[in-house]
């Protein structure tokens, strides 16, 4: 027994003289090596033990040597696959194969064979062990020559800051010239700085610094220091300053991230209402199933999707391009369908096309969920729509939105330049100017309606195409759109392609910015009041067409 304990004493000794030897050849020699394989191992014995101090004194060990295996190791024990043999203590990566444990050595990666569970006993870690580990090896990647490697790092060293990697920080930040990742590092080094313990001095110069960022979690910090729970005055005075000029420098950019997100609902509401604005415009057809029409463009996306994914998946990139005119051809060929068979016996009975298109609306969204089920429908993102642009204060301009707003725009400039330079498009206007007098002059108002129709559907049809990038396809897809789509088209003014762009534009940038300030309903229905009180002033909307039809 007391040859046991002599052992335990000895070795308790041997490890403590050893982390000291550690940190002196650190201080003096600045290069933080490992001596000699035996110290290493000695080392690595630390993380073998039952005590978590013990294991926790091991991690800073490992992290002060400058090992290159040091993050390997640190990473492995991270994720549960470090352990060591019982028979010897030596410390292995293991991974579950089969019946036993595949066993790598962690210094040289030697394959050293498979072992059962038996003979080995997995080095535990806890939640304080594995954050330590996680702001070590961040630490430890701050002079990566990678800089993703290296803003990792910083990035870690923020949510797990830790004061005794402040001289490698501000060494590392020094010489740091990425931009991004020097940002990084300095809401990191902000981050230690500005914690109570830290000297004053400090606590006031990472005040400074994070006055220059626009990270958001420069702002949380500030916050932080500038509430009452800062015990310090002039810390939280300063902090308050600081807090002010960041949110004033950032308002512009949170305006810019308004308008963004106004001009995407814009181009939305600018799909949907172009087809609404030329049937209605030309037929004055209050066409109820038209949001069923943008649905139908949304479910043969997601049946092409469905396609390319069992067929080509290699191409799925190129599912949009293919659906963007299978969607106009099913939408349209439906609208064509409709007009013939049902609409074409109500014209000039507004109440009985309403009903009617009601009535199809309701049918066409049982057919969706008898065929294809109650439930969303997954339709994904092409690579080339997927991802951000990443703008300060946390402002974000996604891919499949930016592509959004430029697809709307350029079926909006391929309707106007069928209408302006195609003969469809001149019999189209004439029947909206005056129906009686194209008669005369030999147009067929019955085929340019039935076109129309199936124009103004097939164009809903692209816009389900469009929607299914941003929002849940489901049999309810269109019922979402479809009164905003008639705000757009009596707000801008029937028929007029211009007033329908600007008045999408105009109240999906006001929707944006109403939702902050009042909700999402209570905008919604600011919006209706003001259209409301806007068409008694001015009955024919913004843009009125021009006419003897249209003026008598």
């Amino acid at each position: 027994m007391r040859q046991h304990h002599a052992y335990r004493l000895s070795r308790l000794f041997t490890i403590i003289s050893l982390t000291l030897f550690l940190a002196a050849l650190s201080v003096i020699n600045g290069t933080n090596a490992l001596a000699t394989p035996a110290e290493r191992d000695a080392a690595l014995e630390l993380l073998t033990e039952k005590s978590s101090k013990k294991r926790a004194t091991g991690i800073d060990v490992l992290a002060a040597s400058g090992d290159p295996a040091a993050a390997p190791i640190l990473a492995a024990m991270a994720d549960g696959d470090l352990y060591f043999q019982k028979t010897d203590n030596r410390v292995v990566i293991a991974k579950k194969q089969n019946d036993g444990y595949a066993i790598v050595d962690p210094i040289s990666n030697e394959v050293l064979g498979v072992l059962p569970s038996s003979d080995l006993k997995k080095i535990r870690v806890n939640n304080r062990l594995r954050r330590q580990i996680r702001g070590v090896l961040g630490g430890l990647n701050l002079s990566h020559p990678n800089a993703e490697k290296r803003l990792v790092a910083a990035s870690g060293l923020q949510k797990s800051p830790d004061p005794a990697l402040r001289p490698a920080l501000k060494k590392a930040f020094a010489a740091e010239a990425d931009e991004d990742v020097k940002a990084a590092m300095a809401i990191a080094l902000a981050v230690i700085d500005s914690k109570p313990e830290a000297a004053p001095e400090d606590r006031l110069a990472a005040i400074e610094l994070l006055t220059d960022s626009d990270a958001t979690e420069a702002r949380i910090i500030l916050t932080q220091l500038a509430s009452d729970t800062e015990k310090d005055a002039s810390i939280r005075a300063a902090a308050t300053v600081a807090l002010d000029t960041v949110e004033d420098r950032l308002f512009y950019y949170q305006a810019l991230g308004s308008i963004f997100q106004g001009l995407s609902l814009g181009s939305v509401l600018l799909l949907a209402a172009i087809g609404l604005a030329i049937t209605f415009g030309v037929m004055g057809v209050i066409n109820m199933a038209h949001g069923e029409m943008v649905m139908i463009g949304a479910y043969v996306t997601f049946m092409i999707q469905e396609v390319f994914r069992s067929v080509a998946p290699e191409y799925f990139g190129l599912s949009l391009a293919l659906a963007v005119p299978a969607a106009f051809l099913a939408s349209g060929g439906l609208g064509v369908i409709m007009e013939r068979s049902i609409i074409r016996w109500l014209y000039g009975r507004p109440l009985e096309t309403l009903l009617a298109t009601w009535g199809i609306s309701l049918i066409l969204q049982q057919a969706v969920r008898t065929i294809f089920g109650p439930t969303n429908r997954e339709v994904g993102n092409p690579e080339w729509m997927s991802g951000a642009v990443e703008l300060a204060g946390g402002v974000l301009l996604t891919y499949n939105r930016i592509w959004m707003i430029v697809f709307a725009l350029a079926v909006l400039a391929g309707v106007w330049a069928l209408i302006r330079f195609t003969s469809m498009g001149l019999e189209m206007r004439a029947v909206t100017q005056n129906r009686r007098m194209a008669n005369s002059m030999g147009i067929r108002s019955g085929r340019v309606d039935a076109l129309t129709f199936g124009l103004g559907s097939g164009v809903a049809g692209m816009a389900g195409v469009a929607l299914s990038q941003v929002d849940n396809v489901s049999p309810n897809l269109g019922q979402a759109y479809i009164i905003d789509s008639f705000m757009v088209v009596v707000f801008g003014g029937v028929g007029n392609l211009w007033g329908t762009l600007v008045g999408a534009f105009s109240l999906g940038i006001a929707n944006k910015f109403l939702e902050p300030v009042s909700g999402a309903v209570l905008g919604k229905i600011i919006v209706l009041v003001a259209i409301i009180l806007f068409i008694q002033k001015r009955p024919r909307g913004l843009f009125a067409l021009k006419g003897r039809a249209v003026e008598n």
